[in-house]
């Protein structure tokens, strides 16, 4: 059965709204999954008219038990505000309808009314005027699913990275690393490891997933000479971690790892801090980076860029990572679904 994934509309002044639809126009996508927007039809039909889109949108008040396919169904939300789009802007009401469209999506996740959400990406400042008061979408969504402790993981192909801190100040990171911390996310992502991506000992021919862990400091402190986070609180991780039977490695200096292609070797890369990790993973996938939030009991994925505000409504955004992010939640449902 082809899942059902709800599609938020993201910041409609930003990118999200025109990715989402060449997306949904892809027959790669149509043929995989059963396509769902949340938001308001009138921003889908502003950017579906202003960029010459050949695509039929229905609005809907509840999700339908046979899905067309002479249409897209919209579940439109705020239906009796008309938003006022300018693209390339800050706005308030862009953070409230973004926020909205999220809240409503999990809500259906949660219910398994569908299958899973892929996330536009949202402004933080609109959200900001909007009352919002989280670092982003992925704290947001662990509040609204009761989930204390999630990973933010980044997937550009076979690359995938996991992250002990998210959106921080570097002067914040080294406070926020702690055994109990790492111990916990390492966890969570080799669960995620077996669960989501079906890397499992299943049989003699499959095996273990496998963790490499990145230092904080430079050279992964040289033995307590820059730093000693790695040998009082990343190197007992690790060694807690191997006595679980968990196959985690590390600590690695960041630099050195990803310079010498070290991460071919292993299943999921484990970084420190939010650049640490994105930035070797740009590098090699800029336009297929995906978003996944691992820890929650719903299926999240986002693409993994933001609003794009400069090219909002010029037709050029590139749609790549929304297809890849809509493909991935689509295997992740299915790898579950094995369980």
């Amino acid at each position: 059965m082809k899942p059902i994934i709800a599609i938020t509309m993201g910041d409609f002044n930003g990118i999200g709204p025109e990715v989402t639809l060449k997306s949904i126009l892809s027959p790669k996508i149509r043929n995989l999954c059963l396509p769902l927007l949340i938001g308001s039809i009138d921003v889908y039909d502003y950017y579906a008219q202003r960029l010459k889109m050949k695509i039929h949108l229905k609005e809907i008040d509840k999700i339908p038990s046979i899905f067309s396919t002479k249409h897209i169904p919209v579940f439109h939300i705020r239906k009796f505000q008309k938003p006022i789009i300018k693209p390339e802007k800050i706005s308030k009401e862009a953070g409230e309808f973004g926020r909205e469209a999220i809240e409503i999506a999990a809500d259906l996740c949660k219910q398994e009314i569908v299958d899973g959400m892929v996330t536009a990406p949202v402004s933080k400042e609109s959200m900001h005027l909007a009352g919002f008061r989280y670092p982003g979408q992925t704290e947001m969504l662990a509040k609204l699913c009761n989930t204390s402790n999630v990973v933010m993981m980044l997937i550009a192909k076979d690359l995938r990275v996991g992250l002990a801190t998210i959106h921080l100040p570097l002067k914040k990171v080294a406070k926020e690393i702690s055994q109990k911390n790492l111990i916990q996310k390492l966890s969570i992502i080799h669960q995620s490891l077996q669960r989501d991506f079906n890397i499992r000992n299943l049989d003699e021919s499959s095996r273990r997933p496998r963790i490499a862990v990145l230092g904080l400091n430079p050279h992964a402190g040289e033995n307590g000479n820059i730093g000693n986070e790695e040998n009082i609180i990343i190197v007992p991780a690790i060694q807690s971690m191997k006595r679980r039977g968990i196959i985690t490695d590390g600590p690695f200096a960041a630099d050195g790892f990803m310079g010498t292609h070290a991460y071919k070797k292993y299943d999921a890369i484990f970084a420190m801090y939010h650049d640490q990790g994105l930035i070797p993973l740009k590098m090699l996938g800029f336009d297929i980076g995906v978003n996944y939030t691992a820890g929650l009991p719903i299926v999240r994925t986002s693409p993994d860029h933001g609003t794009a505000f400069e090219i909002a409504g010029k037709g050029i955004a590139n749609p790549s990572s929304m297809i890849e992010a809509i493909k991935l939640a689509v295997q992740i449902i299915h790898n579950r679904r094995k369980k």
